[in-house]
């Protein structure tokens, strides 16, 4: 009995990690000549992050600190500090100082642990915009971002198209930009990543993409948060695709 049991479980298990990797479907792959959601690839001012409920991405630890940016970049790097970044950007670079401004503020971010997070944000975040999953998506985004997924996702329904995508893997995720605005943190990272991707109509034609070919995707995207905010999460507030 024992080894029936075994034996279903298995098979269920496997079953399971299908279904999963079907549903993982997101924008598509971008060839130029794909209607974009709302055209969010298009580099848009960063907006003041909103409040957003539990379970989100990019999470970070932080404890209070001071918010006002000219404070913050005064206070002075700590050893421990000035290597975090360096992992990162090289010293006296752009994005060096803009990481010191941000850590002075928030002491508790770690650069490559915050790249890490938004890997993870990358995948959970297409993922839901394939899948139609508003409610996953709203605590993830900025309002104008979201306005303009959602207004996707509807359009793609009242079409009655659907998306079928693969996630191949990243080729290189790194963070290219930051800036401490008014009290708030903005990271852009660059993510260079390979997909399989389609786009069927209702009646199951692919109009857009290839079920088979594997696309090289680079985006831009940019996260942002209220150092001054009990809430350690970033929102997505900004997106662009480089072709």
């Amino acid at each position: 009995m024992n080894g029936f049991v075994d034996i279903y479980t298995l098979i269920f298990l496997v079953l399971a990690v299908v279904i999963f990797f079907k549903l993982r479907s997101v924008l598509g792959q971008r060839t130029g000549s794909e209607r974009p959601p709302f055209d969010p690839f298009t580099r848009r001012k960063a907006s003041e992050p909103e409040a957003a409920a539990s379970d989100k991405v990019v999470s970070l630890p932080r404890r209070p600190t001071a918010n006002d940016d000219a404070a913050a970049a005064a206070q002075p790097a700590t050893a421990g500090e000035d290597q975090r970044i360096a992992a990162i950007a090289p010293a006296g670079t752009p994005l060096a100082t803009a990481l010191a401004a941000i850590i002075a503020a928030d002491r508790n971010f770690d650069p490559q642990q915050f790249i890490d997070g938004a890997r993870t944000a990358y995948e959970m975040i297409v993922t839901a915009f394939a899948q139609g999953d508003r409610k996953a998506l709203k605590p993830l985004l900025g309002r104008e971002v979201y306005d303009g997924f959602a207004g996707a996702i509807s359009e793609r329904e009242a079409r009655g198209e659907t998306v079928e995508f693969n996630f191949v893997g990243f080729e290189k995720v790194e963070m290219v930009d930051a800036a401490m605005k008014s009290g708030t943190a903005q990271v852009s990272v660059k993510f260079v990543s390979k997909l399989i991707s389609a786009t069927r109509d209702k009646g199951g034609e692919v109009v857009d993409g290839d079920p088979v070919h594997i696309a090289d995707v680079t985006d831009i995207w940019t996260f942002a948060r209220d150092v001054s905010s009990r809430d350690p999460n970033w929102l997505l507030v900004a997106t662009e695709t480089v072709e």
